[in-house]
């Protein structure tokens, strides 16, 4: 088999692994009693529930956020860089408009973000592989 349809299977081997892990994990995650799960199969738990507005598609928003993979992987993170990012919710992935939606100012969220809610079959890391279903911890400072 020639070198790039080796890296073409283990691509495909990854997203198929990657998919099969975050069914299971969304299904058992379901089970939990403080998560709440969405039509769109986006989850979320409530760490701490603001009291502020609550964004609309065209907002900017400022946020601070945490992504990692199933493993723990952390993928990006504005708490290491010590400095929130804002954001239109229009610009983002489909589960961080879908929450921030419903997502008052002054809350601290976690979200379980199915992979077609995410980024799709694309990669996040060189090893990682598509499909990944994610876990952010997302807390919404203001809306701008």
């Amino acid at each position: 088999m020639a070198k790039s349809n080796k890296y073409l299977k283990h691509i495909k081997d990854l997203a198929k692994r990657n998919l099969n892990r975050g069914v299971l994990f969304l299904t058992e995650n379901a089970t939990r009693k403080e998560v709440i799960v969405l039509s769109s199969g986006l989850q979320y738990e409530v760490i701490s529930q603001g009291e502020g507005d609550i964004p609309k598609m065209k907002s900017k928003v400022i946020c601070h956020y945490k992504g990692e993979l199933l493993d723990g992987t952390v993928f990006d993170s504005s708490y290491k860089r010590n400095k929130p990012e804002a954001f239109f919710v229009y610009e983002l992935i489909r589960g961080w408009q879908e929450a921030l939606q419903i997502m008052p100012v002054g809350s601290v969220w976690k979200l379980y973000i199915p992979h077609q809610l995410a980024y799709g079959f694309e990669p996040l890391t060189d090893t990682s592989g598509g499909n990944c279903t994610l876990i952010f911890q997302m807390e919404l400072i203001a809306i701008l």
